[in-house]
């Protein structure tokens, strides 16, 4: 598995981790041994956050003993993001997931709280030991120039976006932006929300056949057409034990400048929107 550093100062992480999103939703025995299946094979990114409903004590129960291998991190609501209520979450999330530290924490999108005092927050938590790193998600590049004068240079370990092959939008911008700032691009929902290319649609057909000359699935190009560059990583979600270990396989496949061109051209990265994608 390829890994990329997560933020200037962070930890080299394995480029395809594991998502929880609508994770609480499955049976939670084969939830709890997807995110197991993947840590076996190396995805040791597990990504989650106070909104995903019983997520937390649900990879708090498959992590296990496992603790130390995993690099955990979860995230704040806007609306909870206060100084005293960020620090207050947080040790809600500490005790769901059943550890004493975050690895990382993100505020979940900008809200009603002015980001010096979520930002406070944060340093109070890095100080105390609770967590190790902070970052944000659904940050445009404005919110990001913001959130840079208030914390400072090194300080933001990444920024959690939208991103997959039919939503390329933060290329115009927000990813430029974060490698010139040395911020890992987390990349969620990689597939799509319910919406990955069939084997009829015409993109489907080009990852299909890469796929093919690689031994490989579609999916597998997908992901490792989206991690192909410096600092971007992407936690897809799991279904399956099965899912899970088909996940990872993305992260050790290296496509030709060629196949890449393929991929871009069936899937073109269209004109800069006006304000940023987030699900």
């Amino acid at each position: 598995m390829r890994r990329q550093p997560f933020g200037r100062t962070g930890p080299a992480v394995p480029v395809i981790g594991q998502g929880t999103w609508y994770l609480d939703e499955g049976e939670p025995t084969v939830a709890a041994a997807a995110l197991n299946r993947g840590l076996d094979v190396g995805m040791s990114h597990v990504d989650t956050a106070e909104m995903y409903g019983e997520a937390e004590p649900l990879v708090a129960e498959a992590i296990g003993d496992r603790r130390d291998e995993v690099f955990l991190v979860s995230k704040v609501l806007p609306g909870n993001a206060s100084r005293r209520s960020t620090i207050e979450a947080c040790e809600r999330s500490l005790r769901r997931l059943r550890t004493d530290r975050l690895d990382c924490y993100l505020l979940h999108w900008r809200g009603p709280h002015p980001l010096e005092e979520t930002f406070a927050a944060f340093e109070d938590l890095v100080r105390a030991g609770k967590i190790l790193s902070w970052g944000v998600s659904n940050f445009d590049a404005g919110d990001l120039d913001e959130a840079l004068s208030v914390a400072g240079p090194d300080r933001i370990a990444c920024n959690q976006v939208l991103y997959h092959l039919e939503e390329r939008a933060i290329e115009h911008a927000v990813l430029p932006w974060c490698r010139r700032h040395g911020v890992a691009v987390v990349a969620y929902s990689p597939f799509g929300h319910d919406s990955f290319p069939g084997p009829g649609t015409p993109g489907g057909r080009v990852l299909a056949e890469i796929a093919q000359g690689h031994d490989a699935t579609p999916r597998q190009v997908a992901l490792a057409a989206l991690t192909r560059g410096e600092g971007v990583l992407t936690i897809p979600k799991a279904s399956s034990p099965a899912h899970a270990a088909e996940n990872a396989g993305g992260g050790s496949l290296t496509l030709s400048d060629a196949e890449l061109a393929r991929i871009d051209a069936a899937f073109p990265r269209g004109p800069e929107p006006r304000h940023l994608p987030m699900l």
